[in-house]
């Protein structure tokens, strides 16, 4: 109690995210992430890879030989207990000495390894909470009852009541996006610093490696509290049935954001430029690379994978794509001459933060692209660019993806410069993207059309999406999608390959989705075409307007035609009625939408 007016109240809510394994069936169903043991400590893991490396199963099997049972198999459940065994030998040994629950929690911390974001709950410790976090994302919101009363930006040691005398709120986050409807302010808590929250009042320590590999205290942290850019409304459904639904929708709004500023397009007698404020003194050196590296997972590989052609043309410098759990796996060869852009939407995803870590350790220039201000890859690269394309609740990615491609795409203009040979080009592909939130919302109007396909297609097992060129990326990322959220298998395959295997797929009965849009691939696409046709394909073509005939010669098969773009933003564009297919498929099909089975938003595990 810390006045006769405000109460103190230390909680941790339950939750289940769905990339935590379920427990065996002998033991609790439905186990959370804060564990319901019969034990006095108990710790919720926000995010967590403490389960990828191998001193979790001996702290496991330590415990076990001191006679504590298990009753999940989560790494989760480790960290309580040993919590417990902590306390209970240092009550053994101290005799009337108190053991403080920080020097608890940094005991454990000096245990575990790897990434991991962790809260603490004790019932030795009334009134308390201790966050901590290594590499995984972790934030303290904090409200005051009148948030009107108070424009203080430091934060240090601050009690319950604030100067102005109003109680306050905390609260603890992984992110952002559940904290934004309680409070913009916000401090990113940053790794080895320690957050004790203890009768309404808050301590931030900062602990550093000892000699001995130990923690040792260094000091109180004066931090400057941050404010969300962001509003509650972005969270929000409005009118929309889901989150994914409204994102898709949203797509003409976040291009123009990603946009903004960043083009200039003056008179007759001026050129029309990029201007990258984040890489702007970093352009000479990126120039200068012996490649340019695009490491990503998912959906950002694809996106990456769709800007690779147009940064190749521009820039003349050699691209290569690495998935960053297969570079870390093969130990790739990354050079001090190398420039390396990691794109992630969430900044914190785990493969690509490893390999991050990597490619500073051998020297490469590091860039990064996400569209999390303060998250993980944006701290620690060289330079970057926010894709600013608004909060996105749905896991499956939909604007942010658009939105990579685009800030890609201006990427090339920016590195390839403004040399007269391929000035007309760099002109076609500024005044497409001027145009291109206009063309994504005539797309959007495709909305019927697809749900009446994905009508069709409801009770099928198998889809087939054949692309080349810019949209291999779109045949690969239209896959994704559907797997993801309609539980659907799906394929994206390079049209180039088809006769190497999947042409055997091909069948009267098979869904097979073949892109053919206007670009240098088009008559290539169209010969495709003509073979799928020829082996009775039961076939679904997307084009430019006006070509059906052309694909689709006596109306036998199904065409989607969307508006032409300049070739490196057709992806965009094309990408938008398989979003939609996806959807409605999922929706039809009676899946979660928002929260496919198993996957989660951001993917801080290995």
């Amino acid at each position: 109690m810390v006045s006769g007016v405000w109460n103190t109240e230390a909680t941790i809510p339950l939750g289940f995210p769905s990339t935590i394994p379920f427990p065996s069936i002998q033991t609790l169903p439905n186990l959370p992430p804060i564990l319901r043991l019969p034990h006095s400590f108990f710790a919720r893991r926000e995010t967590s890879r403490a389960s990828s490396n191998p001193s979790t199963k001996a702290l496991k099997e330590s415990l076990v030989r001191h006679g504590f049972t298990f009753q999940s198999e989560t790494d989760t459940e480790v960290i309580p207990k040993l919590a417990k065994y902590v306390y209970d030998k240092a009550k053994e040994g101290e005799g009337d000495h108190t053991i403080t629950f920080s020097q608890v929690v940094l005991e454990v911390m000096r245990h575990l390894e790897g990434a991991y974001a962790l809260i603490f709950k004790s019932q030795h410790y009334p009134n308390e909470l201790i966050a901590c976090k290594r590499g995984s994302p972790l934030l303290l919101g904090v409200k005051e009852f009148n948030e009107n009363a108070s424009n203080g930006s430091a934060f240090q040691d601050d009690n319950f009541l604030s100067k102005s005398g109003h109680a306050k709120e905390l609260f603890l986050s992984s992110d952002a996006n559940a904290v934004v409807e309680h409070t913009k302010k916000v401090l990113v808590i940053e790794d080895g610093e320690v957050v004790h929250l203890k009768d309404g009042g808050v301590s931030i320590l900062k602990f550093d490696k000892g000699q001995h590999g130990g923690l040792s205290r260094v000091a109180s942290v004066q931090r400057a509290l941050s404010i969300l850019e962001m509003e509650v409304e972005q969270i929000n459904k409005g009118n929309y049935e889901h989150y994914m639904q409204k994102e898709i929708h949203e797509q003409p709004e976040s291009l123009t954001t990603t946009m903004r500023g960043r083009l200039l397009r003056g008179g007759s007698c001026k050129a029309k430029t990029v201007l990258l404020g984040g890489l702007k003194d970093h352009l000479k050196t990126i120039r200068r690379s012996r490649r340019i590296v695009f490491i990503g997972c998912g959906t950002s590989y694809n996106a990456a994978l769709a800007a690779r052609p147009i940064l190749e043309e521009l820039s003349g410098i050699p691209v290569t794509m690495e998935i960053a759990s297969d570079l870390l796996d093969r130990q790739g060869p990354i050079y001090r001459e190398d420039t390396a852009v990691f794109v992630s939407q969430s900044g914190e995803t785990a493969d690509s933060l490893s390999a991050l870590e990597y490619a500073l350790e051998n020297g490469a220039l590091c860039v990064g692209i996400t569209n999390t201000v303060g998250s993980a890859i944006a701290r620690n690269t060289h330079c970057g660019v926010h894709i600013n394309a608004g909060a996105e609740i749905g896991v499956a990615s939909t604007k942010a993806y658009t939105s990579q491609i685009v800030v890609m795409a201006m990427l090339a203009l920016a590195i390839g410069g403004d040399t007269i040979s391929n000035q007309a080009r760099r002109e076609a592909i500024i005044d497409g993207l001027f145009e291109l939130p206009n063309k994504v919302r005539e797309v959007l109007k495709l909305d019927q059309t697809m749900k009446d396909l994905a009508q069709e297609l409801i009770a099928e097992q198998s889809l087939l999406v054949f692309g080349r060129g810019y949209n291999y990326a779109t045949a690969l990322e239209g896959a994704l999608k559907v797997k993801e959220v309609a539980l659907m298998h799906s394929e994206g395959i390079l049209a180039g390959e088809m006769k190497h295997g999947p042409l055997a797929l091909v069948d009267e009965n098979l869904p097979t989705f073949v892109i053919a849009t206007r670009d240098a691939c088009f008559s290539k696409q169209q010969s495709v075409i003509q073979q799928l046709h020829a082996r009775r394909g039961r076939l679904i073509v997307m084009c430019s307007k006006g070509d059906a005939a052309s694909v689709c010669p006596g109306g036998s098969c199904r065409v989607i035609e969307v508006p032409q773009l300049e070739d490196c933003l057709q992806p965009v564009v094309n990408i938008v009625p398989l979003q939609l297919l996806a959807y409605h498929l999922t929706v039809l099909r009676g899946f979660n939408v928002d929260q496919p089975r198993n996957l989660a938003k951001s993917v801080t595990t290995q």
